[in-house]
């Protein structure tokens, strides 16, 4: 490709070629530090209820996900910068540092407070971590190669998804819930000493220039922007002046970026990128893939359980075949994308995936666990088809000197994607809960006693989801007035229609993100051939970025 940068020169330093000998080693280290990162956040949640039954706090809960999230969205752009100014070892490591010894921070708090301010330390180490594989990966391989590559390690992140609860319930259970933190030292140190041994250590020339203004105005941007987007219609009204003022510092802050960043010498996100097509639409289908990926994720397990009726496990086991259709689809696409190109296998993965949310806004009160888990299987052969080539799009069209930027990019974009998806449908589902319940359960509990009713009539108004909770457990069933759970069958169609409604939008995100595919630019994988051509290339030799 004619963008693509120069490699190394053929005089490169002598200490690489040995260093590349360690290829396999340092694979070994990118795949366990992957997986134990992937793994934290499916295994804490398991853990969530002991720690609350401990300590208290559960109106503070909530914090637990959301300090984790807001530092590892803000990191990852910077992370990504910096990866190319410093060079892949130093940052790497000092992210999976901070991970570990926040891990062993969290694990020995003694309040709530400590806990969540620790996950927001785990959360920086996290953030950083999480590009570095793919960066890496982009440095090692050719295209050819990372769509292999990059299949292997998005099945990781699947395999996190699915064997997380499973190895958080156990550990919780045989051990104590501060195991949950603790079980991330031995694996974490290592992958520090895999991956310090096999990844060769970046030479800076001159001085490094740090976008410090960039640098702030984002994270004061995107904080309060996901801030906003977290708290907005359930622990403040969207119309709050909390609310308000956040998505108003969210404007002022990410303005100010922009144009920080068009005049800075070393952007942290440069402002030209989004001039480039490719950047700019590849990107967007992430966005919009990840909207619809989280609708599904969140609503499906709500719609086992309060219509269908099962366990909160067993409406678990129903996301199983999504994440394994995900994982097998993840790997096979390494294979398929040599054979019918970037933007097919994009629009087809895309197409499949809103396929599978048409199916979705079809279930009802009848719709059994194998009907849904079918679903969600090609749910999760769209998926796998699409997340592994985003990143791999985005390494294929821009030089090595901006790999980390573009990478990392890939999954910053996806993660706002996902934090604005479960609030939009989120706030969708609300929306027409209120208004079907006020149409048809109001008129009939103002019939009710006024000690019994009132309080109905507040819920239907401010929080209708608080009256689904009521159809989750038999034990919360059981503390329900007697006239309320006559009228259960209104609740439950009031239910499945509001997430009729949420799966079709999620269907109108998925769809707009295919439509968008077809702008993609004909991407072509490098080969190693053509690579030895172009660059004077020895086998061997490594990417600018591992060695100078």
């Amino acid at each position: 490709m004619e963008n693509i940068q120069k490699a190394a020169p053929k005089d490169v330093s002598e200490a690489a070629a040995p260093e590349l000998k360690n290829r396999g080693l340092l694979l070994t280290g990118l795949i366990i530090a992957m997986l134990f990162g992937a793994l934290d956040g499916t295994i804490v949640g398991t853990a969530m209820p002991r720690i609350v039954g401990e300590f208290g706090g559960l109106g503070l809960m909530t914090w637990l996900t959301t300090a984790y999230m807001l530092t590892s969205t803000v990191i990852v752009p910077i992370a990504g910068k910096l990866a190319d100014l410093m060079g892949r070892r130093v940052i790497y490591v000092t992210g999976l540092i901070i991970f570990i010894v926040a891990s062993a921070l969290c694990g020995m708090s003694q309040n709530m407070t400590e806990l969540i301010l620790f996950r927001g330390l785990q959360g920086l180490g996290g953030g950083i971590m999480m590009p570095m594989a793919m960066i890496i990966i982009g440095d090692l391989f050719t295209g050819k190669q990372r769509a292999k590559w990059q299949g292997v390690f998005g099945a990781i992140f699947g395999l996190s998804s699915v064997i997380g609860p499973q190895v958080g319930g156990w550990i919780v259970d045989a051990w104590d819930w501060r195991w949950v933190f603790y079980i991330n030292l031995p694996v974490g140190i290592l992958a520090v000493i895999l991956i310090s041994i096999a990844l060769p250590k970046h030479k800076s020339v001159g001085k490094v220039k740090f976008d410090v203004p960039g640098i702030v105005t984002m994270i004061v941007g995107v904080v309060s922007l996901l801030l906003a987007l977290t708290f907005g219609g359930s622990e403040y009204a969207w119309g709050s002046w909390q609310i308000i003022g956040l998505f108003i510092l969210a404007v002022v802050s990410l303005v100010s970026f922009v144009f920080i960043e068009s005049k800075a010498q070393e952007p942290i996100l440069p402002v030209r990128l989004f001039k480039n097509r490719t950047f700019s639409t590849i990107n967007g289908v992430g966005f919009l893939m990840a909207v619809g990926m989280f609708g599904a994720i969140m609503f499906v397990p709500l719609f086992m359980q309060g219509i269908v009726g099962i366990s909160a496990s067993a409406s678990g086991t129903v996301m199983t075949p999504l994440m394994i259709t995900m994982i097998a689809a993840s790997v096979a696409s390494g294979q398929l994308i040599d054979k019918i190109g970037v933007r097919r296998q994009m629009l087809i993965g895309m197409i499949v995936m809103a396929v599978g949310f048409v199916l979705l806004s079809t279930m009802g009160i009848s719709t059994t666990k194998l009907i849904a888990s079918s679903y969600m299987v090609l749910l999760g052969l769209g998926m796998g088809l699409v997340m592994p080539i985003l990143t791999l799009a985005l390494q294929e069209s821009f030089p090595k000197s901006e790999l980390g930027v573009v990478t990392s990019s890939s999954q910053f974009f996806r993660q706002i994607g996902g934090t604005f998806g479960m609030t939009i449908l989120g706030a969708i589902m609300n929306h027409k809960s209120t208004v079907l319940l006020e149409q048809n359960l109001e008129p009939v509990v103002k019939q009710f006693p006024a000690e019994v009713g009132s309080p109905l009539i507040d819920m239907i108004h401010k929080n209708p989801q608080s009256l689904y909770s009521s159809l989750l457990s038999p034990e919360a069933l059981a503390k329900l007035p007697k006239e309320l759970v006559e009228k259960l069958p209104i609740i439950k169609d009031a239910l499945v229609a509001s997430l009729h409604q949420v799966f079709i939008y999620g269907l109108v995100f998925v769809l707009l993100g295919a439509v968008l595919t077809l702008f993609v630019g004909n991407i072509k994988l490098s080969d190693r051939k053509k690579k030895k051509e172009d660059d004077g290339e020895d086998e061997n030799q490594v990417s600018p970025h591992l060695a100078h």
